[in-house]
């Protein structure tokens, strides 16, 4: 039992070790950004479902960077409710860089990945007119993957959306860091906060 989860461990440390080597090794294009503050957008993974009180990958990507970070993440939430909320609680507070997890509701309940990727363009769009960067976590499910994973990387490539492909890499599967099938507990979720957060340090 050890041995099994010393094995995990190390495949999550190299993970994370590549994605601190992909940032490195990337110059990011000069951008200009507007706005005051980072805001997290989306569903239960932003939430923190799964994780107590103060746990979320938000929390930690706020302690990571040493300010505050806005969590509007709403459990159960698709692409077409965020899209009806995106102006209240993300456009109108100032956005300067947006972190964006959905399209797993979407996925579960069935919606066609044509509406849901059209949704979420529609939200990196809007977001992106006001001058803010986004970043968008990506979602691989072996066998119920429904073609997802690629219409996230086609969305990115399309928009200029930074993507940070398949979120829970890693974590699926490792009862070490998963709260339940789906959502991380607090040590899954402080992984996904340094996913994100190599992400946007080179932007900070």
């Amino acid at each position: 039992m050890m041995a099994v989860f010393l094995l995990r461990t190390f495949v999550v440390l190299l993970q994370l070790c590549f994605y601190v080597w992909l940032t490195a090794c990337t110059t990011p294009e000069p951008v200009t950004l507007s706005g005051d503050n980072i805001i997290c957008f989306g569903d239960s993974l932003t939430f923190g479902t799964g994780a107590p009180r103060g746990k979320s990958y938000p929390d930690r990507l706020s302690a990571l960077i040493g300010k505050p970070v806005i969590n509007v993440g709403i459990p159960g939430d698709t692409t077409a409710r965020a899209l009806l909320r995106l102006e209240r609680d993300v456009l109108s507070q100032s956005p300067r860089m947006v972190l964006i997890t959905l399209g797993g509701n979407d996925l579960k309940n069935g919606v066609d990945k044509k509406i849901a990727f059209k949704n979420l363009r529609k939200i990196i769009e809007d977001i992106q007119a006001k001058d803010a960067l986004v970043f968008i976590a990506g979602i691989k499910l072996l066998f119920w993957d429904r073609g997802y994973e690629e219409e996230y990387e086609k969305l990115a490539e399309d928009t200029g959306a930074v993507l940070i492909p398949n979120i829970l890499g890693g974590l699926m599967g490792n009862e070490e860091l998963m709260h339940d099938t789906i959502h991380p507990n607090a040590a899954g979720y402080e992984i996904m906060a340094h996913k994100f957060y190599t992400a946007i340090k080179p932007y900070l």
